[in-house]
């Protein structure tokens, strides 16, 4: 599994319609409205690189009110039980 955040500034005025038509995208699996220099953060999950483009750039960057993203693909994923599992170590 392949995991991407989108970073997603947008029309003030449409961010909620914004927000929902992206969530309602295959391979979006949430969506976030935020505070700073994102208005929506949207996590992609696919199953091959390819399909980033298909998601991202062919469907995402084409709802109507999104002005710009920026991409970031995570390499690892670290989950809670992991962080725990660190504090308990003394490295937090």
């Amino acid at each position: 599994m392949i995991t991407a955040i989108v970073l997603i500034t947008a029309d003030v005025d449409r961010i909620p319609e914004v927000a929902q038509e992206i969530a309602d995208l295959d391979g979006v699996t949430e969506v976030y409205s935020v505070a700073g220099d994102a208005d929506l953060i949207a996590m992609v999950r696919v199953r091959a690189h390819e399909e980033l483009a298909d998601v991202i750039a062919d469907r995402l960057n084409k709802v109507a009110g999104v002005t710009g993203t920026a991409t970031h693909i995570a390499f690892r994923t670290y989950s809670r039980h992991d962080l725990e599992t660190a504090f308990s170590l003394g490295l937090g």
